[in-house]
């Protein structure tokens, strides 16, 4: 059970950096640093997008409209990060 909650873990951290690479790609579009035109950018931000998307658009749902800024990235970041010490906090010790 402790291999299950490892990769658990795992793939809630990889989440976490997925979500990171699409802000930085976010700013990055918009101050036109990185250009969509190229094939490699835009398959990366493709599936960052279709990995993210999902999530964020529930969480916007539900936040109030703050207009240009959108805190939903923030949001989703804190709410893994409460996962992530929820699992090695209370639930692994317990299976210990």
């Amino acid at each position: 059970m402790i291999a299950v909650l490892w990769l658990i873990n795992a793939v809630l951290n990889l989440y976490w950096w997925i979500v990171i690479i699409s802000v930085v790609l976010s700013w990055l579009f918009a101050f036109n640093i990185v250009n969509r035109g190229n094939p490699v950018v835009d398959t990366v931000a493709g599936f960052v997008h279709d990995m993210t998307e999902p999530v964020l658009s529930k969480i916007r749902g539900f936040m109030p409209n703050l207009g240009a800024v959108d805190i939903s990235p923030i949001v989703l970041l804190l709410g893994i990060t409460f996962l992530q010490i929820f699992i090695n906090t209370s639930i692994a010790p317990a299976l210990v």
